[in-house]
């Protein structure tokens, strides 16, 4: 079996909160299932949801895009400044 996502690396505890329907939280539990089947590793749907937002817009070249003039139109920090200087 191949997911998109690979297998989670160490990391500290996330706690998250959001509202989802019904379809999706089944759908969620159903992930959450099929990568433990996968990878041998129960991992919670809260613990793979950042994981699975992250390999979402990575793979979204208009959201690279449009993040990276976003990033050039917003002011630099002092300490943003100070390590081009």
């Amino acid at each position: 079996m191949t997911l998109k996502l690979d297998r989670l690396p160490d990391r500290e505890a996330v706690k998250i909160t959001f509202t989802a329907d019904a379809d999706l939280k089944a759908a969620l539990n159903d992930y959450a299932e099929i990568y433990q089947r996968t990878y041998g590793q129960k991992e919670s749907v809260a613990e793979l949801i950042p994981f699975m937002l992250n390999a979402f817009m990575e793979a979204d070249p208009g959201f690279r895009r449009a993040r990276k003039q976003l990033a050039e139109t917003r002011p630099q920090s002092p300490s943003q400044q100070s390590k081009e200087t």
